[in-house]
């Protein structure tokens, strides 16, 4: 697969965007085919250990974990680029991507929170 070229010339026109987009796109989907392989995989392997129920609270501090990291790779992977380790730009937009989804998906669950337990003060009364 061919990298982005260094800047938008003459030379840069409609089909190799679309090139370049039909690269983001098979990456992503081979990626998208790695992690469910991968879960297959821990799924067999993994014997079905018993766990004990968490609670509401742990459940709700694992999933922030869980963004807070996607955050953290996302923005390693940004500083790595900025200083050239990294020079596939796809992994650097796609990690940057996957981070805003998370973060948007962590707003909306706060929204939703936050209303049910407005709703529930103004029921006890």
């Amino acid at each position: 697969m061919s990298r982005i070229p260094p800047g938008f010339g003459p030379g840069f026109g409609p089909a190799d965007v679309m090139a370049l987009r039909q690269q983001v796109l098979a990456r992503n989907a081979a990626l998208q085919e790695l992690r469910a392989a991968s879960a297959d995989k821990a799924q067999q392997t993994a014997a079905p250990a018993p766990t004990p129920a968490g609670g509401f609270a742990d459940t709700l501090g694992t999933a922030l974990k869980q963004v807070n990291a996607v955050q953290q790779h996302s923005s390693d992977m940004q500083a790595a680029y900025e200083r050239g380790q990294v020079t596939d730009i796809a992994q650097v937009m796609l990690a940057r991507q996957e981070a805003g989804v998370a973060f948007e998906a962590t707003l909306q669950v706060r929204n939703k929170l936050l209303s049910a337990y407005q709703d529930i003060m103004r029921m006890g009364g």
